[in-house]
C-alpha cells in the first residue's frame, strides 16, 4: 500500500467510483455564514483551487483571510468520480486533497492567495507534506483562467530561486487547468472549527514569497 500511495495511479487502474455524490452537505459555512456548496458563484466573485497537504488546516488558513467569501474542502486532479475520503487516502483515485476558495478580487487578489498558498506549506516535497505521505498530499494550483495561470506561474518562477537559496529542492507544485472538484464528506468541512484542537500539518518553510 505504501508503494501505491507514493506513485500516481494510472487512470486505467484507478478505483471506479460512483455516478453521484452519496452524502448530504450542510447549507452554510460554519465560520463565514455563506453557502458551503458554491457551484454557482455570485457575480463579482472568483474561485481559486489549491492542493497543499491535509485539507483540514489548509481550509482554516484561507477562511481567515479578509476577502474570502466561502471555502470548502474536497478532492481534485484525479480519475475516480465522486471518491470517498478512504478511497482518496488509498492512493487509488489520483486525487489530491483540495481547498476551493470563493473570494472577492476587490478585497483580496488571486496573487495574494497564491502567496499565502506557498507560504503555508512546503511545495518541494512531492507526494508528501511532513509526516503525511501519499499522492493526495501533493502541492497543486488549479487555475480557472489564463490570468490565474499567468499569476501562478510568475509567482512560482519568482519563488523557486528564493526557496532554493534556503536549501530546499525544486518546487514540485503542479499547475494545471481546474479539473472536476468533488466535495469531501460533511465532517471534513470546517473541520478545525468543529474540532479546534484537531490535526494541523506543520510543514511550512517559513520563507516569504517575494513581492
Amino acid at each position: 500500500m505504501f508503494f501505491k500511495k507514493t506513485e500516481m495511479v494510472a487512470p486505467d487502474r484507478a478505483l471506479p467510483g460512483r455516478p453521484q455524490q452519496q452524502f448530504a452537505l450542510s447549507d452554510k459555512h460554519l465560520v463565514l455564514g455563506s453557502p458551503l456548496v458554491t457551484d454557482v458563484v455570485p457575480e463579482g466573485l472568483e474561485v481559486a483551487l489549491f492542493g497543499l497537504g491535509c485539507f483540514w488546516g489548509a481550509e482554516e488558513i484561507f477562511w481567515r483571510m479578509p476577502g474570502v467569501w466561502s471555502t470548502s474542502v474536497g478532492y481534485a486532479g484525479g480519475t475516480t468520480p465522486h471518491p470517498t475520503y478512504d478511497e482518496v487516502c488509498s492512493g487509488m483515485t489520483g486525487h489530491t486533497e483540495a481547498v476551493r476558495i470563493v473570494f472577492d478580487p476587490d478585497a483580496v487578489s488571486y496573487a495574494d492567495l497564491v502567496r499565502a498558498f506557498y507560504e503555508v506549506h512546503d511545495p518541494t516535497q512531492g507526494y508528501r507534506q511532513g509526516n503525511d505521505v501519499g499522492t493526495q498530499y501533493r502541492s497543486a494550483i488549479y487555475f480557472f483562467s489564463e490570468e490565474q495561470e499567468q499569476v501562478a506561474r510568475q509567482i512560482t518562477e519568482a519563488y523557486g530561486p528564493v526557496i532554493a537559496r534556503a536549501g530546499y529542492g525544486a518546487i514540485t507544485t503542479e499547475i494545471k487547468p481546474a479539473p472536476t472538484y468533488y466535495y469531501a464528506e460533511d465532517y471534513h468541512q470546517q473541520y478545525l472549527y468543529k474540532n479546534p484542537n484537531g490535526y494541523r500539518c506543520h510543514s511550512a518553510t517559513g520563507i516569504k514569497v517575494p513581492g
